[in-house]
């Protein structure tokens, strides 16, 4: 069985580790927090001191970080996975990056003769918990045929979109959907509130028809009983913003959608929402109308 190396420990990254435990893969972890590193071992893993050093016992290592410098630095950095590996290891970056950062750090890691994929992940923690994470892909076949049973530990679809920083970019295009989604749930959501309607029986009343949506049916019943604790951080989300945006530019896209998406996250994150749940854009919404989207008490 693959060796695997895991790094990030964070909301998405500590269940999909642990996923790997359960599913009998060998991992060897590293994150820069002592204390999940630790809780992580309890649970079987190997704890490194370094990247490099999860390198040097792997035969792939996952990466679950922030954003392109932090994937860059762990990838190339002193004591990083470059300083590790062995040539025919795999890197497969499970983060949401850029595409180009992806296509820069695999040709920088191809130098040693060390194979990368991108392959960031959809789901928030929920689906990182219960192991059905869906996985886009960017890499050689041959490298994704063999990280292919590591993924399926983790996710219930994982798909090859083409070569290396494919998988990002089908990343970003999912992004812009969902912040879409739940951008027009809000007002849809507000609307009804507004006008002395039930909002729940009008999500039930819409969900199956073609308004529905996985993303509905994920956020409109936590955002009716007021909980935005984090599965997916606004300050994530408008991150892949950011990189939606900046790859927008570098290809001449124009994405006003997009952009008026990022100006909402922006002034959330201004008002101190920057950690919870993307579903808590409806704040935005519901600040502008001067309501508070409930279930009306049975």
């Amino acid at each position: 069985m693959q060796r695997i190396g895991f790094i990030g420990l964070g909301i998405m990254g500590a269940p999909m580790c642990r996923n790997l435990l359960k599913a009998g893969f060998p991992v060897t972890a590293y994150t820069r927090n002592g204390d999940k590193l630790r809780a992580m071992a309890a649970e079987g893993a190997v704890a490194a001191e370094s990247p490099a050093a999860v390198a040097a016992a792997s035969d792939v290592v996952i990466t679950m970080l922030p954003n392109s410098p932090e994937v860059r630095a762990v990838a190339l950095g002193p004591d990083g996975i470059a300083e590790g590996a062995a040539p025919g290891c795999i890197v497969a970056d499970m983060s949401s990056i850029a595409p180009l950062a992806s296509r820069d750090i695999a040709a920088e890691l191809a130098k040693k003769s060390i194979r990368m994929l991108d392959a960031p992940v959809s789901g928030g923690e929920p689906k990182a918990v219960d192991g059905t994470l869906s996985v886009m892909v960017g890499g050689a076949q041959a490298d994704f045929d063999a990280c292919l049973p590591v993924f399926k530990a983790m996710a219930a679809s994982v798909v090859r979109v083409g070569e290396v920083g494919a998988g990002n970019v089908a990343k970003l295009a999912n992004q812009i959907v969902v912040a879409g989604n739940i951008a027009a749930m809000s007002e849809a959501l507000v609307l009804a509130t507004r006008a002395g309607a039930d909002p729940d029986l009008v999500y039930q009343a819409i969900r199956g028809g073609l308004a529905g949506s996985t993303v509905l049916d994920a956020k409109a019943p936590l955002v009716m009983d007021g909980k935005f604790a984090p599965g997916f951080r606004i300050k994530l989300h408008a991150k892949d913003l950011g990189n939606v945006l900046e790859t927008s530019r570098e290809l001449h896209v124009p994405l006003p959608l997009a952009a008026q998406l990022m100006e909402v996250m922006q002034g959330l994150m201004a008002d101190g929402l920057g950690d919870a749940d993307h579903g808590a854009l409806i704040r935005h919404w519901e600040k502008l109308a001067g309501v508070e989207v409930r279930r009306k008490p049975s």
